[in-house]
């Protein structure tokens, strides 16, 4: 093969990007669109040592599984990479995921896991309540939205279909003002000025806080000022320098600007606050779902100590509190615990304890000092378990543990250790993230009998 040539290619499966994988001549090919079933034309764009990628040119078969993707931008964009299939068979695909990660890291015994069909939504649209909007100022207009995939070519975003419409209408009005007022605008070759903006509303309150992660000192009041009389729901607006030229999106210093620390959010019967860098789900409506599933995947009784490392501001945590005679977490984010802590307090709570600082460092002190727990909860971010933890997790090894993930990847590579010291009892997967090739999931351990 070379590069620029055109193959026709009948597509087998779907890989972990959602991108459709056929053979050429006993080579793999990548080629993102096409659907498992379809018999495509498609052009070479790169060719690796074992594989090769494509571009899609013609559809000479087509899938009936294949939908007209009803974003004017989807291909544009990227964030989302499989709209074009029906959902129905999205959260097939997702189940398939999972079980070509356990296939590729292999696991004991991964053949027979249970690995349940994934729960979806019956309104797969507008439903991600946070989103880092990118600014771009073009033709002295202020844009907002998402760099296309693998590139710093800004999209621009004004009706996202996967965003909730209540962020995109004031992002829209933020772009607005931020070309009204000429505050700079960052420009990777010479300009210091606001990178991003994110924006979060509470699914449940109905809430609003944004960030103006900026490269240098700024003045945000006239803006601040017409942006809260425009949208009485905003209650919190924060600034945070970001002035290295590293892709973290962050830096770490973060100031209040206007209004409250924190909004205030609800999963199933509880309230919690959130400060503006807190983590939380991304779709509120199946966090409800997800810690559902944990609930019922952690079965803990009123006798028991439990662990929420990667705690956060307690979220998932809170859900076992009324369950357990105690609740320790940890986070490496100091706002987190003081979150956590606050939290805990305001809602009565008197079996909870916090501390800032790594899990690995943080449980083998706790067990010095006589604590021991009979269950735990993890929900790393996409990179997994932390090597470290992961050996504490086997050194210690609570009876029973939950594992919500949401990188499938990762969770399987994990597996491979865990599972010399746990039974994996069954795999839930929930999709909380739809059109996307990502999903979540939830995991039952329970420790071997010797």
């Amino acid at each position: 093969m070379k590069v620029k040539q055109r193959i026709p290619l009948k597509i087998k499966r779907m890989g972990i990007n959602g991108e459709g994988i056929g053979f050429y001549k006993r080579t793999l090919v990548f080629v993102p669109g096409a659907l498992k079933g379809e018999e495509v034309f498609c052009q070479i764009t790169s060719l690796k040592s074992n594989f090769a990628q494509a571009k899609l040119l013609e559809i000479n078969k087509k899938s009936k599984f294949r939908v007209q993707a009803p974003c004017a931008i989807y291909e544009a964009c990227g964030g989302c990479q499989i709209m074009h299939l029906r959902y129905d068979k999205q959260l097939d695909f997702k189940e398939d995921l999972l079980r070509q990660a356990l296939k590729k890291f292999a696991p004991a015994g991964y053949e027979d896991y249970e690995i349940r069909p994934t729960l979806g939504m019956e309104e797969p649209e507008y439903y991600r309540a946070k989103l880092q909007f990118q600014t771009r100022k073009f033709k002295g207009q202020v844009k907002a939205g998402l760099y296309a995939q693998n590139s710093h070519y800004l999209v621009q975003l004004k009706d996202c279909l996967v965003q909730d419409s209540e962020t995109q209408r004031i992002v829209n009005r933020v772009a607005e003002l931020l070309t009204f007022y000429k505050l700079p605008i960052y420009d990777e070759r010479k300009i210091a000025g606001v990178r991003t903006v994110m924006v979060r509303r509470a699914r449940k309150t109905g809430q609003v806080q944004l960030i103006f992660v900026t490269s240098r000192q700024l003045n945000f009041r006239d803006l601040v000022g017409d942006l809260t009389k425009e949208f009485p729901q905003i209650k919190t607006i924060a600034v945070n320098y970001q002035t290295s030229k590293s892709s973290e999106i962050y830096g770490e210093k973060t100031e209040l600007l206007w209004g409250r620390e924190a909004i205030e959010e609800g999963v199933l019967d509880y309230e919690f606050s959130l400060s503006p860098r807190a983590f939380y789900q991304l779709n509120p409506q199946q966090t409800q779902v997800l810690y559902s599933q944990a609930l019922e995947a952690l079965d803990v009784n009123e006798t028991e100590h439990l662990i929420d490392a990667y705690c956060g501001v307690g979220t998932i945590g809170f859900a076992f509190a009324r369950k357990v005679k105690s609740l320790r977490g940890m986070d490496i984010i100091p706002e987190a615990i003081e979150d956590a802590r606050r939290n805990a307090k305001r809602m009565g709570f008197d079996n909870t304890h916090y501390e800032a600082g790594k899990a690995e460092v943080i449980i083998p002190r706790w067990y010095k000092e006589g604590y021991r727990a009979d269950a735990m909860i993890v929900d790393p971010p996409r990179t997994g378990l932390d090597d470290k933890l992961l050996a504490t997790i086997l050194r210690y090894a609570p009876a029973k543990m939950v594992y919500v993930s949401c990188n499938v990847s990762t969770l399987a590579r994990d597996l491979v250790q865990l599972s010399q010291v746990y039974d994996v009892v069954y795999i839930q997967s929930v999709d909380m993230f739809p059109h996307t090739a990502r999903t979540e999931a939830v995991v039952k351990l329970l420790k071997k009998k010797k």
